[in-house]
């Protein structure tokens, strides 16, 4: 009887510390599903490409070790003069990219052809003109024309599939008339909070808490996106609440020139994981 005694006991402690171990794997799992999801925007590695000609950087290995650094997806931003991101990289990274891929950009008619065609997880749409060094606004979905010809694309790119996000200023009621369009997500376009952050972190959130609220009111998913960084990510990551995703390319490798792309992309990631621990 003792030793049945002994096998019994063996048994509820082995049960035990696996039911704790399993809770804290659970744990663990849940934090990192619930983490900010980083998607690298590789135009700039474009950019160096095309400066000299060739495939010096390769972009489509570029893209395969950046996933493999830890990345949760890839974006890519063809224009149509293909300053930096070309239509056929596009067309290349389809078939590698393992995580998520997302394509930016104007849905002119050839942008939205290429979409269809590639079939991304996600396309964000953002009106820049064609002469636009960068993007510089969000849509002004105030405009019913804008919210007309968004809900339309929003309707193509739905039929294959692809979840749309619209890139909007930090507005609550531009948020709010991008709801209407039938938009999965919106992006903030977040360059007013980077030029703000040095001098008042606080302020230059504001706006970005305000419009974050009405995307939840809305039901819509959130990303962000442009000129963050490395010094401003954490302060905006941690107050905003939903976000699901940053873009992040420029800083990204700019930093890179320093620290190695490896560990850069590593270093946003920690970022977003200690977030992360934090808000849970």
């Amino acid at each position: 009887m003792r030793k049945t005694g002994d096998i019994l006991r063996f048994f509820r402690t082995f049960a035990s510390s696996f039911q704790s171990s399993l809770k804290n794997d659970l744990v663990k799992i849940s934090k990192q599903y619930m983490r900010t999801r980083l998607s690298v925007n590789i135009n700039k590695l474009a950019t160096v490409r095309n400066a000299r000609g060739g495939n010096m950087p390769d972009i489509l290995k570029a893209a395969q070790d950046i996933e493999h650094f830890g990345a949760d997806g890839i974006t890519v931003h063809p224009r149509p003069d293909e300053r930096h991101i070309r239509y056929a990289d596009v067309y290349g990274l389809k078939p590698l990219v393992r995580t998520e891929l997302n394509i930016e950009g104007n849905p002119t008619d050839r942008f939205t052809a290429l979409v269809c065609e590639v079939v991304p997880a996600q396309v964000t749409l953002v009106p820049d003109a064609e002469d636009a060094i960068t993007s510089n606004a969000g849509w002004d979905t105030s405009d019913p024309r804008n919210r007309t010809f968004l809900a339309e694309k929003c309707r193509i790119f739905h039929e294959k599939g692809i979840r749309v996000s619209i890139f909007v200023d930090p507005d609550p009621e531009k948020v709010e008339m991008a709801a209407e369009t039938g938009c999965d997500r919106v992006e903030l376009y977040t360059a007013g909070y980077a030029a703000g952050y040095p001098a008042d972190p606080e302020r230059a959130l504001e706006p970005y808490y305000a419009a974050a609220l009405a995307a939840r009111r809305q039901g819509l998913g959130l990303n962000a996106g442009h000129d963050l960084s490395l010094d401003n990510l954490e302060y905006f990551a941690a107050n905003i609440p939903g976000l699901l995703e940053v873009s992040i390319g420029h800083a990204l490798i700019c930093e890179a020139i320093y620290l190695g792309l490896e560990r850069t992309v590593g270093d946003y990631l920690e970022i977003l994981s200690r977030v992360s621990s934090g808000n849970n």
